[in-house]
């Protein structure tokens, strides 16, 4: 074969059965026959072809791991390491760190697994009903989109803020910025896959090279080339200590604050899996998808690791100056790498450094929209949700599921007024562990995914790509995300009574897991489903499709390349850049 794939007649069909007559076998994955043109299709749940339904394959490699990092890499880096310095030092948060980013490529790498053997239309909403349970991806599915409709708002509420370290809200209302961002975004979006992809990649990649100058700055700060000409190095790490002690005191102490790390690192993480939603947008996706997952690993555990230790190195975290930070707005005063340049006594930085947060929370609302609007598509691909939201228009945009999708983004002009910030927070705090709960569920449907592949013989040699540690990687990076679940708010049950306040965190840190086990167990009581078992999973429906659209991609390509002829300083950007762009 010239894609190099190995191809397998599925064992529960007949080879001598047409493409289109699938019969009882199926497992209900074709629902319905079509006649257009005189010629009969077939509708595959979660996998589109219809030219009313379908979307563009207009992403390439470079798109969707920029998509991802900028969804990502965000304040969680250049505001939220602060607060996690000052509260448990910085061996706990650069150890934390390295942890949480091995799990996450454990996640991921389980989630490119199943996207290039069979990217469909559903994304990961369609491998979790496929392979495992139609009510997991179901609850995967509508919780996911749940928290992002959450997130998009909370993001224009954040740009708004962060505008405010320049103008007040007392001359400026917020509102005035919320709807110019929201209009930008919705903009951008429904102008189609390509102007998206387009845009994000350059936004992004602007994204890349300020974390990258953030990062050579504070490798000269602790050099000695800043101003004080100090070189600081790990001395910090030995005075006030590598380790600071969180609600207990001696040894309980400072694990505490090593697991509320943890806990940090878990949320400034997520998101990175926002790639298999970009699986039916993706050009030649059994190539680029598992390219664009290693590259995004790379980068994200290179970009948080590395500054946080240097951030660990430049300021003592009982600075008075990262006290202050941890109080803050999320604009410059929030953020270490500020508190860095205060310390070694460069007081211009913090115009900067607001200017990159700006950038980073539009990018990030950006990219938050699209895959709402995505998700709630897959949704509708995979029959889970009203089918009106899988339509697309001529550009390939499901734009019934962007806008209903943009519609939950006015939710953020509740912060226009005061009192209900709080309200909103806690709303946010909600929904932030359906994040923890999409990564569980993906290591669930891969787990069922290889215990299927060996009970039909399957073998590695037939896939694309395979997951480095293959179903054990997945159990020791599912039994993490469980911990981390349960744990999340630990702090309401030791240290002190359990008040009002913790009460509230209680309520708004662990609901989102009874919802999403309510979601799972009503569909089930509904509609009746029940787990796949291992030789009931089906591997090779609408996989011909996808084989034939991946041989015209190639045969195209190598006709374009036959006629351009051999490119110069292609093999430079490979070697060099690529990694990085």
């Amino acid at each position: 074969m010239s894609d190099g794939l190995v191809r397998r007649t599925p064992p529960s069909r007949d080879p001598e059965k047409s493409d289109l007559d699938l019969g009882d076998d199926s497992k209900g994955l074709a629902e319905t026959n079509i006649i257009r043109d005189g010629q009969q299709t077939v509708h595959i749940r979660g996998l589109e072809t219809s030219p009313e339904t379908s979307l563009h394959r207009g992403l390439q490699a470079r798109h969707i791991t920029m998509i991802a990092i900028g969804g990502a890499i965000g304040t969680g880096l250049i505001i939220g390491t602060g607060k996690a310095l000052a509260q448990a030092g910085p061996a706990s948060v650069f150890i934390s760190y390295v942890i949480i980013g091995m799990v996450v490529f454990l996640v991921m790498a389980a989630l490119g697994e199943m996207a290039a053997w069979l990217p469909i239309s559903a994304g990961f909403t369609g491998y979790a009903s496929r392979f495992c349970d139609p009510s997991l991806g179901f609850a995967l599915g509508w919780s996911y989109w749940f928290k992002y409709i959450i997130v998009t708002p909370n993001q224009l509420t954040a740009a708004a803020l962060v505008i405010q370290f320049w103008v007040d809200r007392d001359r400026v209302n917020p509102g005035v910025f919320i709807a110019i961002f929201l209009v930008l975004i919705c903009c951008i979006n429904y102008f189609g896959i390509r102007f998206f992809g387009e845009f994000e990649f350059w936004l992004s990649s602007f994204k890349v090279i300020i974390i990258v100058i953030i990062i050579l700055f504070s490798l000269v700060l602790a050099l000695g080339g800043g101003p004080d000409h100090d070189r600081k190095g790990f001395r910090y790490w030995n005075n006030p200590g590598a380790f600071k002690e969180y609600i207990n005191e001696g040894p309980s102490g400072r694990f505490l604050g090593f697991w509320s790390c943890m806990v940090n690192a878990t949320f400034a993480f997520l998101g990175t899996e926002l790639v298999g939603v970009t699986v039916a947008e993706a050009q030649n996706p059994r190539k680029t998808v598992p390219r664009a997952i290693k590259l995004t690993f790379y980068r994200i555990l290179f970009f948080y690791c590395f500054s946080v230790l240097l951030v660990g190195m430049n300021v003592p975290y009982d600075s008075e100056a990262l006290a202050f930070a941890t109080k803050a707005k999320p604009g410059a005063s929030a953020s270490p790498f500020v508190v860095a340049a205060e310390v070694a006594g460069i007081k211009a930085m913090s115009h900067f450094i607001n200017a990159c947060i700006l950038l980073f929370v539009f990018s990030a609302s950006n990219s938050d929209l699209y895959i709402a609007s995505r998700t709630l598509y897959g949704l509708a691909s995979d029959g889970q949700a009203p089918a009106i939201f899988k339509r697309t228009d001529k550009r390939g945009v499901p734009i019934y599921a962007l806008g209903f999708s943009a519609l939950f983004s006015l939710l953020a002009f509740m912060n226009v007024s005061d009192d209900s910030t709080k309200v909103f927070g806690y709303f946010v705090n909600l929904t932030t562990i359906f994040g923890l709960m999409t990564w569980i569920s993906i290591l669930v449907t891969h787990i069922f995914w290889c215990r299927a592949r060996k009970r039909q013989g399957l073998a590695n040699e037939a896939l694309p790509y395979v997951a480095p540690l293959g179903i054990y990687g997945s159990y020791g990076a599912l039994f993490m995300c469980i911990l981390v679940a349960l744990t999340k708010n630990y702090d309401v049950f030791v240290g002190g009574d359990f008040g009002k306040e913790k009460y509230k965190t209680f309520i708004t840190g662990y609901l989102g897991i009874p919802l999403y086990l309510i979601f799972i167990f009503g569909h089930k009581a509904v509609n009746k489903t029940k787990g796949l078992r291992p030789d009931e999973v089906d591997f090779y429906t609408g996989k011909d499709i996808i084989d034939r659209e991946e041989e015209e991609f190639l045969a195209r390509k190598a006709a374009e390349r036959a006629a351009k002829g051999p490119s110069r300083g292609g093999w430079f950007y490979r070697v060099f850049i690529s990694w990085l762009f």
